[in-house]
């Protein structure tokens, strides 16, 4: 079900103009319009090596008694 609504003409030739402007290289901050682009990620950089550690342990683990069967 789309729930987005339909733009005007105005609407649409805006988004284009704004979708094929080019990068701005000299300016690279985040535009005020994305304030989530200005924080970092916090939680899944702290959670990732313990995941992965958690994966090997379980790999590990299914090969050695995997292999004993």
């Amino acid at each position: 079900m789309n729930t987005e609504e339909s733009k005007t003409q105005k609407e649409e030739l805006k988004h284009l103009k704004e979708v094929k402007e080019p990068e701005d290289f000299e300016h690279p901050e985040p535009d005020a319009r994305q304030p989530e682009a200005k924080a970092p990620a916090k939680g899944f950089q702290r959670v990732l090596p313990i995941v992965i550690a958690v994966l090997g342990i379980l790999i590990a683990a299914l090969l050695i008694y995997g292999v004993g069967d």
